[in-house]
């Protein structure tokens, strides 16, 4: 049977080139090593943000005041808001923090249901095409695990009830993105956007490095699709 790791391959360089090594790797090896660097790279996404100041402290995934609230922000730190504005970014991102590690169990279980066909999909797709995998099989269930704790964190937080009567009002005028009509809703969405930019970033490093970001059969693999 041709071996997965050859579509690839086939695709990227000359086979003739690759065929002593690729020969080498069975099947269920090239599976095995892309199940292996998508762990790898999940787990070191979801290790980052995770943490404390792992959204507040990344500009690339800082989650910022809805554009509703944005709009108005001026006129509130005006008023003398400003606190209670810092207080609802701090809050957010905290709730992003806390949200971001019920991930990893899913995410793994995505890896561990992948078919065969999955897998030549990502293996001869595009350099996200991993993430995309798991943005299509993991949003849904990712979404219903955040919710309940954003909710939690950010319901602390004065501002984000009275945002919430503002902005539904808004979206019932058709000034407010009904996306945003809730705080909790947004930065749940928020938090989802930030976890798959930092497993995109991991799965292009692995691609573009496995002998220095993979280990074991993830190292393998990537490492002969790669000459």
């Amino acid at each position: 049977m041709q071996i997965l790791a050859g579509f690839l391959a086939a695709l990227v360089i000359s086979a003739q080139a690759l065929a002593l090594d690729l020969g080498s790797l069975s099947n269920a090896d090239a599976v095995s090593g892309l199940k292996d660097a998508l762990t790898q790279g999940a787990s070191a996404a979801v290790s980052k943000l995770g943490v404390e100041n792992g959204f507040l402290g990344n500009d690339k995934v800082k989650i910022p005041l809805p554009d509703a609230i944005k709009k108005v922000e001026s006129g509130m730190r005006l008023l003398g808001m400003q606190k209670q504005a810092d207080e609802l970014v701090t809050a957010m991102n905290r709730a992003a923090e806390q949200a971001v590690p019920e991930a990893k169990a899913l995410l793994v279980a995505s890896i561990k249901s992948m078919s065969v066909q999955d897998a030549k999909g990502i293996l001869t797709g595009s350099n996200t095409a991993a993430t995309e995998y798991f943005r299509k099989t993991t949003s849904g269930q990712l979404t219903a695990k955040f919710l309940p704790i954003v909710k939690k964190a950010t319901a602390k937080v004065g501002l984000a009830e009275k945002y919430n009567n503002i902005a539904g009002k808004g979206v019932q005028l058709g000034l407010v993105d009904a996306k945003q009509a809730k705080i909790e809703d947004y930065v749940t969405q928020k938090t989802l956007d930030g976890l798959f930019l930092m497993v995109a970033e991991q799965e292009q490093a692995i691609r573009k490095d496995p002998v220095g970001t993979a280990t074991g059969m993830a190292k393998k693999v990537f490492s002969l699709l790669g000459k």
